[in-house]
């Protein structure tokens, strides 16, 4: 689903997540500091998109709705999260071509295994 094997998509999303995501998930994609506990109002760091995250772990579904709707409202229940949607912001083609770039600086093993992820969310 995610087009991350095509450079135009993957150059696009390279300059969206530039200047809308690097600011939160860092330039390379690190994440902030920390961003497995909470902080002192209960709210998580924004996590790393490189390999050492569990952004991978997702299908490509979810990190869509992620994107487009946001963390609090994607998983309920009163979940605390800073991550707002960006539906409204990014058309859904920028979404697909931001998660494409994020995607495409992923190691193979981890493509691959993120494919197998999104495999099995499809069968």
């Amino acid at each position: 689903m995610l087009p991350y094997r095509d450079q135009a998509a993957v150059a696009e999303g390279s300059l969206h997540y530039g200047g809308d995501c690097a600011s939160c998930h860092g330039a390379e994609r690190q994440g902030e500091p920390g961003w497995q506990q909470r902080d002192a109002e209960g709210y998580l760091p924004a996590p790393p998109h490189d390999a050492s995250g569990h952004t991978w772990h997702h299908p490509d579904g979810q990190l869509i709705a992620l994107t487009a709707y946001g963390s609090a409202q994607i998983a309920g229940g009163g979940y605390k999260s800073r991550m707002a949607g960006y539906s409204g912001v990014l058309s859904d083609q920028e979404i697909l071509n931001v998660l494409a770039y994020i995607k495409s600086t992923w190691p193979a093993e981890v493509i691959a295994r993120h494919n197998e992820i999104n495999a099995r969310a499809e069968g």
